[in-house]
């Protein structure tokens, strides 16, 4: 079958995708966006007081909805008609959301990634290498200028997707920002950014930033019920993912539930260290198959320590993300004081780490070391 003007024929195949979080929906097929109303009530906002800006940046934390909120815009937008003149009876009432039944002609297109009005612009597969490319380069944004220039077939508006624009190249950042200076006539350009501030300031002036906040626990829940993900535990999902739905599937898909509540378990015996236990801690993250765990361990250990900073100056957390966490957390960090010396242990730790991966270190090496500068920080708060 032929592919749809905008979208890559790779995607024809049965390759990884660039912007889809494993063991959840794309973006596309996510039907409800849970926690952004906010975000949601200023886009259509513009739109009903005719202030349509061509460019969009929809920022914030990784994983909290921003490329399903551009899904959701993509579809409002194409399925929605243009406006006409003031009937009989004046003008419609303004839409007052973003929901476009799935059912719809262009719903259904862009399930199948075959709407000629929509490009999506994202790190696109190597077959050489058999992996996805790094960056988005400059041929993949010519590409959409290209598409820009090309009336559709039915007319209307024209929307592109950019996830994530904080993976552009420099020359392919520089042709969209040329492309921002003189947008076509009917064309929306929704951009993800992780990291806006990683975008040259030129293209950030030239569009206008929705920004998207992290979830509650309630949200969470239901967000991740939508993703297919049943949890009974989704206050602790949300502190540790920091409201962040595809943070929160990672840690359910690499049980880092169960891997912080061991290493909470461990550090509840500090600084008295229980070697044998941190041993197979270490351990767990050796071995072939292994490298998600050992970042998911590296992500926890260092959340662990943040929150133990954090404990320190403004007490402990009102929700514990594992059972004794409090508990610990006020022996550890009783006072303003500890809290600042762990804060400064998290950011060696955190440059240790970083350092370990950067030169291959033995995943176990690495761990049980960290665990070893724990248990002295520990001993020297209680001298």
């Amino acid at each position: 079958m032929r592919a749809p003007r905008g979208v890559s024929t790779e995607l024809a195949e049965p390759v990884p995708e660039a912007d889809r979080v494993e063991g959840a929906p794309h973006p596309r097929d996510t039907a409800l966006l849970y926690g952004q109303a906010r975000a949601e009530a200023g886009f259509l906002e513009a739109f009903a007081t005719g202030r349509l800006h061509h460019g969009w940046m929809l920022t914030g934390p990784r994983g909290v909805g921003k490329a399903t909120l551009a899904w959701r815009i993509a579809r409002f937008l194409l399925a929605t008609p243009e406006a006409e003149e003031d009937g009989f009876f004046g003008a419609p009432p303004p839409p007052t959301s973003l929901d476009i039944p799935a059912d719809h002609p262009v719903a259904r297109r862009m399930h199948s990634l075959s709407e000629s009005r929509l490009f999506l612009l994202r790190r696109t597969w190597d077959e050489d290498k058999s992996r996805l490319r790094a960056v988005i380069g400059v041929d993949e944004v010519r590409r959409l200028k290209s598409f820009f220039n090309f009336s559709a077939a039915d007319g209307g508006r024209r929307v592109a997707i950019i996830d994530a624009a904080d993976e552009m190249n420099p020359n392919a950042a520089n042709a969209l920002l040329k492309l921002l200076e003189e947008p076509p006539a009917g064309a929306t350009l929704l951009m993800v950014s992780h990291q806006p501030s990683s975008l040259l300031p030129t293209i950030r002036s030239r569009v206008r930033e929705l920004r998207l906040g992290t979830l509650s626990a309630e949200e969470m829940a239901a967000a991740l019920a939508q993703a297919g993900t049943e949890t009974s535990h989704a206050a602790a999902l949300a502190e540790l993912s920091a409201g962040s739905v595809g943070e929160a599937i990672r840690l359910v898909n690499l049980d880092g539930l169960r891997a912080y509540a061991q290493m909470v378990d461990l550090f509840a015996g500090m600084p008295r260290l229980d070697r044998i236990r941190a041993l197979q801690l270490a351990d767990s993250a050796a071995g072939r198959g292994s490298e998600g765990r050992l970042d998911v361990l590296l992500t926890l250990f260092d959340l662990f320590l943040a929150r133990l900073a954090r404990a320190g100056v403004a007490g402990p957390p009102a929700t514990e993300a594992a059972p004794g966490e409090a508990q610990l957390f006020a022996r550890l960090a009783p006072t303003p004081a500890a809290g600042r010396l762990w804060a400064q242990r998290q950011q060696d730790l955190g440059a240790r780490a970083r350092h370990g991966r950067a030169v291959n270190l033995d995943p176990a090496a690495l761990l049980m070391d960290m665990v070893l500068q724990v248990n002295e920080t520990a001993a020297r708060l209680a001298a």
